[in-house]
């Protein structure tokens, strides 16, 4: 799945794959449309045959192996908790998606195209999708397109997650770096969660932590502490630590700002995303990012932030 690498670092823009889960309600089908990030698919495939596993979650419907890697795969409608139609069934697809380093396959319906989309358009989701397992915290985000239908992008992390197929190395009790340094880091990333862990880092580092949900509010974040510090700011902004997918607009677009904007170009910028592609490494790279990291190993954490931070000083930024 490369047609990605047609997008230009800072046009916050983004590249969907639509697909498609159909359930029966009422006697009635219906179809809901869905979208993951193309940087975070590495191909698409008709439903092989799948080994059970004892012992797990009926949305886990097994494993097989695809060129000598072993990939468990999920039931997307199972997961949602919704009956789909015996038809939609037979014609399934598998979509390996890749995320955090780890390998697994996601059952859908089928695969409608590919689809550019503005990150602009696309709102934070804040309902809650009624029925099944389906609610706002498995929503990444929404977003219109033909006919004013909705289109939800799901949060693909959080499934794995919720079944322990991925756990965040979060655990920083023994690390170095502790208390080391000091001043401002903002954190940007539209996830609590996400936020959590990475503000909880920050802070045994010895830093203080403004947060902001997107690029668009760590814009006015950055412009907040301008008023405050003015061209003293690099003295206490040490770092910008962003994430890369968020509604409005994304961390390398944010990032292509920053680097525009003369009061804040030396500040370093480290991203944080769980798309462990290449492509999005070298779009990092591109947009002024110091160093693009995997959500989360904690100790490449602390040594790659305590590498950027002191660099920085010895250079005398």
């Amino acid at each position: 799945m490369n047609d990605s690498n047609t997008l230009k670092v800072g046009n916050n823009e983004m590249e969907l794959v639509d697909f498609r889960i159909q359930k029966i309600e009422d006697g009635q089908i219906y179809e809901g449309i869905y979208g993951v990030n193309v940087s975070k698919v590495r191909e698409i495939i008709r439903k092989p045959k799948l080994t059970e596993l004892p012992g797990v979650p009926e949305f886990i419907e097994g494993i097989f192996d695809l060129r000598g890697v072993v990939i468990p795969v999920v039931n997307l409608a199972s997961w949602m908790g919704v009956t789909s139609p015996v038809e939609a069934e037979k014609k399934s697809r598998v979509i390996i998606a890749e995320f955090n380093n780890i390998l697994i396959g996601f059952i859908v319906h089928d695969a409608k195209r590919i689809r550019r989309i503005s990150w602009k358009d696309i709102e934070p989701a804040t309902f809650a999708q009624g029925g099944g397992a389906l609610d706002k915290s498995k929503i990444t985000g929404v977003t219109r397109i033909e006919d004013d239908t909705v289109l939800l992008i799901l949060d693909l992390e959080n499934v794995v997650q919720e079944l322990g197929l991925y756990t965040p190395q979060d655990d920083t009790s023994s690390l170095a770096h502790k208390n080391e340094f000091s001043g401002v880091v903002l954190l940007l990333d539209d996830s609590a969660t996400a936020r959590k862990i990475v503000k909880d880092a920050l802070v045994q580092m010895g830093f203080s932590v403004i947060e902001a949900v997107d690029g668009q509010e760590g814009l006015e974040k950055l412009a907040d502490m301008y008023k405050t510090y003015g061209e003293e700011i690099s003295q206490h902004l040490k770092l910008i630590v962003s994430d890369v997918e968020m509604p409005r607009m994304d961390g390398f677009h944010f990032a292509a700002n920053v680097k525009e904007d003369i009061r804040f170009k030396n500040i370093p910028i480290v991203f944080n995303s769980s798309i462990s592609d290449h492509f999005s490494e070298m779009r990092g790279k591109e947009a002024g990012g110091e160093a693009y990291l995997v959500k989360f190993d904690a100790s490449t954490f602390f040594n790659e932030i305590a590498r950027i931070v002191n660099s920085h000083v010895e250079k005398g930024a």
